[in-house]
């Protein structure tokens, strides 16, 4: 009984990020207004009439390795990125006191916001509720979400890369439902 319950419950899951699909290139950007991290308001619109490009991407937590590195990779190469006129930011869920830790973790100096209200994840499609099997797991390996997010929702973001060019358009798009892969630097350079 145990083992139908567990792939039914893996099953969930898999349906529940596989409804998951992202934007595409060529695609509008959804507009969005957020506070990030050290307090400054962000609007898309207006960033994008100061800059070429915006960098979009949204990473898991300060918990996680993967998203750690991929931060660390866009803080070492971001003279390469402002270089090409582009802006960056990241998009969480956790609370401000964890991105602290994301900050003191990986040295990152570009605008990380809190997506406490899932707005932003909704409109680019990479929003997804971890099921109560993943939950466990992950509370197993240390991870407690609620405390990172400050709720009970259970909410992540399949981890996902959007650049967007001064008309509001999708150029690019890294979006793996597989958390361990990322947007190289290279290919984000490349389409700035």
């Amino acid at each position: 009984m145990k083992i139908y319950i567990l792939i039914a419950a893996s099953l969930l899951f898999s349906l529940q990020i596989m409804a998951q699909t992202g934007l595409k290139t060529g695609v509008q950007a959804p507009e969005f207004t957020a506070k990030d991290n050290s307090g400054k308001v962000l609007d898309l619109k207006a960033l994008l009439k100061q800059h070429k490009s915006v960098v979009l991407f949204f990473y898991r937590g300060q918990w996680c390795p993967y998203c750690n590195k991929h931060i660390q990779q866009l803080q070492d190469s971001l003279q390469l990125l402002t270089s090409k006129d582009a802006y960056v930011i990241g998009v969480t869920p956790e609370t401000g006191d964890n991105i602290n830790k994301t900050v003191e973790k990986t040295h990152a100096s570009f605008s990380i916001v809190q997506d406490a209200g899932y707005k932003i994840m909704k409109a680019y499609d990479v929003k997804y509720t971890v099921d109560a099997n993943l939950y466990s797991k992950l509370k197993g390996y240390g991870v407690d979400l609620e405390k990172n997010n400050g709720n009970t929702d259970h909410v992540l973001p399949v981890p996902a890369t959007y650049v967007i060019n001064s008309s509001g358009k999708i150029v690019f798009v890294q979006f793996d439902k597989d958390y361990t892969k990322r947007a190289s630097i290279s290919s984000i350079a490349a389409v700035l």
